[in-house]
């Protein structure tokens, strides 16, 4: 899109006015909530204070800087990369282009988790975790912060990821209680011989084919690793289903994020396994079957 010359702004409300009107003629998601991050990006205020702040003077330099933003945000840059972080779970979490964006749905597995690890085990016990596909490090650093006595690893493929990861870690001050590896889904855990407590994943769940129809903000730049399911979005369900009888201690949890249609064919990979007693399968709000947990209550 050809950059549109700022007109001199006497204040913060003609900013956010003409950004709105900017991004509105880009035809991006929602662009007055849009103008609003990226000017209080800028300014480094909070909504309280941005708000408090519409008459006061804005300076060219401000309105240079949020200019940059707007043009980025013009090509569909997802605003997550362009202001470099998400909330999830009401933590700020660094995110670019080298990791999966968090989406709302996996704060349900998250819930999940923490659900129905209350039911199996005393709440203080100390618990082995393992999470595949560490992206951001959303899952994994979450676990960590709500849960102080789990000891958890995360595995990703990609080194890019497992540098964002780490410098979440160290910013939500869980760094000594997480254990990154670099591998391929389950191999290091099964070459380690090392057995969990808990096991959990929001794999890539995408069919092939359907990840080149994904919209341009997704498969413009977000990871195409993150995103592809293989031929038919179960490949590393597969995978780790195989594997979750050397995975699983006797008694175990495992929760799975899983696609649109992919609930029942993802619970019968888990029962196929002979690991899994039992499986839930839970919504999400849009009322897609979005959640799996499986429970391992056996010798």
């Amino acid at each position: 899109m050809p950059a549109h010359k700022m007109n001199p702004m006497n204040n913060v409300r003609e900013a956010l006015l003409w950004a709105s009107s900017f991004l509105g003629e880009a035809g991006t998601k929602d662009p007055r909530f849009e103008a609003e991050l990226i000017i209080r990006h800028v300014l480094k205020k909070s909504r309280a204070s941005f708000l408090a702040s519409m008459p006061d003077p804005i300076s060219a330099d401000e309105v240079a800087a949020i200019q940059v933003l707007l043009e980025r945000r013009a090509t569909h840059e997802p605003i997550q990369y362009i202001l470099g972080e998400q909330n999830f779970y009401g933590r700020d979490f660094m995110v670019a282009p080298g990791v999966l964006i968090p989406r709302p749905e996996t704060e349900l597995l998250i819930e999940q988790v923490l659900l129905h690890s209350q039911r199996i085990w005393d709440t203080e016990q100390t618990l082995s975790v393992v999470d595949f596909g560490t992206g951001s490090g959303a899952i994994t650093l979450t676990l960590a912060a709500e849960k102080p006595n789990w000891q958890l690893t995360t595995v990703d493929i990609s080194l890019d990821a497992i540098a964002i990861a780490t410098k979440n870690a160290e910013r939500l001050g869980v760094r000594d209680r997480v254990r990154f590896l670099q591998g391929d889904l389950v191999e290091p855990m099964l070459i380690a011989g090392e057995r969990v407590d808990i096991l959990i994943s929001n794999p890539p769940y995408i069919p092939s084919t359907d990840v080149d129809e994904l919209d341009t903000e997704v498969l413009g730049y977000e990871p195409r690793l993150a995103l592809d399911g293989g031929v038919d979005g179960y490949i590393f369900y597969r995978r780790i289903c195989e594997a979750l009888p050397l995975l699983l201690e006797p008694t175990a949890l495992v929760a799975f994020e899983v696609g649109i249609y992919q609930a029942e064919t993802v619970a019968q990979l888990m029962k196929d396994s002979g690991a899994i007693d039992e499986v839930f399968i839970y919504p999400d709000l849009a009322g897609i079957d979005r959640i799996i947990v499986g429970y391992r209550l056996h010798n």
